[in-house]
């Protein structure tokens, strides 16, 4: 029975992203600034009382963390080490602390312990002196999970801990973190990890494992993990399994749940062509087989982006992660298409990312979205616009009393009906009114005076006062 217990144990499969976590600084990969100063510090004996590590997830933190404890505690093979950004790695220190289970070097995840009970343990405890190490460490994960009450209480430990004790904090919300707090605490931004670097640590993990891997499909892994060591590592993981031998890029896509990029530049072509029959044929097809309609949006956004830099900026099109296909297109994008095409397509991009995710059928969202964007493809430019519009001539002037009485003619027939009302006279008269009308007859040509105009057959529609003041009333102005 014991036998067999133990020969599972050391079967026991372990995760690539806990098999291959960095041990010294020389594993941690793309925080070089970092890894920088913490040597220097440890080489001039400058090491300071709190450390705070943020940055994005699987960057590293809570890894660098226990690789700053391991230096500050290895005493090395033979026991008489000193601080060191080399851990040994193999005295009694280094690996009780790699398997979390050191009395010395206690890791406390604050998302699930916030209070300021929690933080009172740690502020009794740290009176004491390491039991068997040269620093008793204190690991708070997640330390922006705190209370207000349980920062507030660690603030004057913090500041003026006994010399035997170090704190080390991580966290993915530093903005949440009080200033007070960063104050007393030396601070490291953890970057994410570049393509360039992400592929060749993924390519190093899967000769390990004598994993066949191909290029394209290490690319799409660096492009889903978004800088996370630890993601790409699960990616990678996930991969080896499905391929079950070599895998490819087409075997990571369906993994993914991801649309092919040749085929979502195809689609772009289609779109901008206006040719919605066939863009909709084609989103039906990927989404056939497999690809998110939501997946594919976020695509056409990302292409988008990636050839408006590309178009500003040409060196940005030489992205470990794209092709050379992709890379030739997208360039011959960038050159053939205008930056307003481009800007438009992204915003109208935006909005249908959010439409997808908020309606109940993700597919027909995308269908509507796709069919929006290839009817304002064809849409004229402003240039466009101006250009027509100078060169149509002005339409005529009407030689009616169309106008009304804010046009030109209009101003004689004002002036007339003005007269006629203060008068009374009728325009054969010789009044003004008579004088007016005919200044307009002889500029624009109008046949009637103000009052006909404004009335209905010499009767004003407030209360037929022409035929009230002009006996003769509509005769008398319909002979003129």
């Amino acid at each position: 029975m014991n036998d067999s217990t133990s020969d599972t144990s050391q079967t026991q499969y372990q995760v690539l992203a806990r098999k291959y976590r960095p041990e010294t600084f020389t594993d941690l990969v793309g925080q070089d600034a970092m890894v920088r100063t913490l040597r220097n510090a440890f080489e001039t004996n400058r090491i300071a009382q709190a450390f705070i590590m943020t940055g994005i997830r699987g960057t590293g933190k809570t890894t660098t963390a226990r690789i700053i404890a391991k230096g500050m505690n290895c005493i090395g093979t033979d026991g008489t080490g000193q601080p060191t950004t080399e851990p040994c790695g193999a005295c009694e220190h280094c690996t009780a602390i790699m398997e979390g289970r050191h009395g010395d070097v206690m890791e406390m995840d604050a998302a699930s312990r916030t209070g300021v009970g929690d933080i009172r343990e740690i502020i009794d405890s740290v009176q004491y002196r390491a039991a068997s190490a040269r620093y008793k460490i204190y690991i708070i994960d997640e330390v922006h999970m705190l209370s207000t009450s349980a920062f507030n209480a660690l603030l004057k430990t913090l500041e003026e801990p006994p010399e035997h004790v170090k704190f080390i904090f991580a966290t993915t919300e530093i903005r949440k973190v009080p200033v007070t707090v960063l104050s007393r605490c030396q601070r490291f931004d953890l970057r994410r990890i570049e393509p360039e670097v992400m592929i060749a640590l993924m390519r190093k993990i899967a000769a390990a494992e004598s994993a066949e891997i191909n290029e394209d499909a290490l690319a799409l892994i660096t492009r889903a993990a978004e800088g996370s060591a630890r993601d790409a590592t699960s990616l990678l993981d996930q991969a080896i399994s499905h391929g079950a031998g070599e895998t490819t890029a087409d075997q990571v896509r369906a993994m993914l749940g991801l649309a092919d990029r040749g085929r979502v530049l195809d689609l772009i072509d289609m779109i901008l062509r206006g040719d919605a029959a066939a863009a909709l044929t084609e989103l039906g097809s990927q989404y056939a087989e497999g690809a998110d309609p939501l997946a594919v949006l976020r695509d056409l956004a990302e292409i988008t982006h990636w050839v408006s830099v590309v178009k500003i900026t040409p060196d940005a099109a030489d992205d470990p992660t794209v092709s050379p296909d992709e890379r030739a297109r997208g360039q011959q994008m960038a050159e053939a298409l205008p930056m307003r095409v481009l800007t438009r397509m992204w915003q109208m991009l935006l909005k249908a990312l959010e439409e997808v995710a908020a309606a109940p059928n993700a597919m027909m969202a995308a269908e509507m979205a796709v069919i929006r964007l290839t009817h304002v493809a064809d849409l004229p430019s402003p240039e466009e616009l101006i250009r027509k519009l100078q060169s149509t001539p002005p339409p005529s002037a009407p030689s009616a009393p169309s106008g009304g009485p804010n046009g030109g003619p209009g101003k004689w027939r004002r002036l007339c009906w003005r007269a006629f009302r203060r008068t009374g006279r009728n325009p054969g008269d010789g009044s003004p009114c008579g004088r007016y009308w005919r200044a307009g007859r002889r500029t624009y040509g109008i046949r009637w005076c103000g009052a006909w105009y404004l009335g209905s057959a010499g009767r004003l529609w407030s209360g037929n006062r022409i035929g009230a003041r002009n006996p003769a009333g509509a005769g008398a102005l319909s002979d003129l």
